[in-house]
């Protein structure tokens, strides 16, 4: 819809219309040896001096880069081109580019969220290629350009997490942590320093005033009185303080595998954003309906600066012209 404020053109009209109008240039200024000839009024003249022209100048390009301003335009300069996504094989993404010969453009987040913000940017001929592991979208994604989608799912990262624990039963509950494998390391440190992602409270005593984190195992509840009258959900207990949320349950610390994995599971689900599944390799075929993203407004940035230039100068040239 931005389009139709080309049609705002023809107000150019207007600027050219108002300086074409009837000034008087020429003032009369009556003598005292007139006195007797007839009486006659002033003629009004058309007269264009160059301050004229300059200000009609200015006056339709700042009406013309207002228009511009609002109808956002785009202009299309990029051709064929590989998005890739962070975090993709760098080998094989080199690859990948040299065999098809495209532009290279490193995307920090999703590729195909970042296409549909752009697309208005690509030749209407254009081939888009993507690299990386993308996240599988709700609804298969539309755009005016084909877009070719290569995944090759990353490794996953090796991560280490801080735990610290505080209990009577330190073993108990280290076990928990050493059947774990996979590349999450968790480092148990009977320490409270530091910002631990998970404290494991076990003891009557009450924590350091200064400690935080984003949640609590407490297997004794003596010195949480939030805990007293918490919410319970499958026999959890949980509650929020300033400390940070807090989880409790009788059957803590775990006693079999089973209470060991279902807590775990729990704790990933409940505390950590879930992992994406990865889209699977297909072209997505150009579809001429498809809805246009808003753009980059790269060209609004210049027509702003441009539109206060020519206000402050119109001020001016009118201002000296009045003088």
């Amino acid at each position: 819809m931005t389009s139709m404020w080309w049609l705002a053109l023809p107000v150019l009209l207007l600027p050219i219309w108002w300086h074409r109008q009837k000034r008087e240039r020429v003032k009369a200024v009556p003598l005292a040896t007139a006195r007797f000839l007839p009486r006659s009024d002033p003629q009004q003249q058309r007269v264009w001096q160059w301050v004229d022209r300059f200000l009609l100048l200015l006056r339709c390009l700042l009406l013309a880069c207002l228009i511009a301003w609002l109808a956002d335009p785009v202009v299309p300069w990029r051709g064929d081109s590989v998005l890739v996504a962070g975090g993709a094989d760098p080998k094989w993404v080199q690859q990948q580019v040299e065999a098809s010969g495209f532009d290279r453009i490193d995307v920090a987040g999703d590729p195909l969220v970042w296409f549909r913000q752009h697309e208005r940017e690509w030749l209407a001929d254009a081939k888009v290629l993507v690299l990386g592991a993308v996240a599988m979208p709700a609804e298969k994604p539309r755009f005016r350009h084909q877009v070719e989608l290569r995944t090759k799912a990353a490794p996953f990262a090796k991560t280490e997490h801080r735990v610290a624990l505080v209990s009577k039963r330190p073993d108990e509950w280290r076990a928990l942590f050493a059947a774990l494998g996979g590349p999450q390391r968790y480092l148990v440190e009977e320490a409270t320093g530091g910002k631990p992602e998970l404290v494991i409270w076990d003891v009557a005593e009450a924590p350091p005033a200064g400690l935080r984190a984003p949640l609590w195992w407490i297997g004794d509840t003596a010195a949480f009185p939030e805990l007293k009258n918490a919410k319970q959900v499958d026999g959890l207990r949980y509650a929020d303080s300033s400390r940070g949320r807090l989880w409790t349950s009788p059957a803590w610390p775990p006693k079999d595998a089973a209470a060991a994995r279902r807590l775990f599971e729990d704790w990933q689900r409940l505390h950590y954003p879930p992992v994406p599944y990865v889209a699977a390799a297909q072209v997505l075929a150009a579809d001429p309906a498809a809805p246009l993203g808003p753009g980059t407004r790269a060209l609004r940035d210049m027509l702003s600066i441009a539109l206060v230039v020519l206000s402050a100068l119109e001020r001016i040239v009118t201002y000296a012209r009045k003088r």
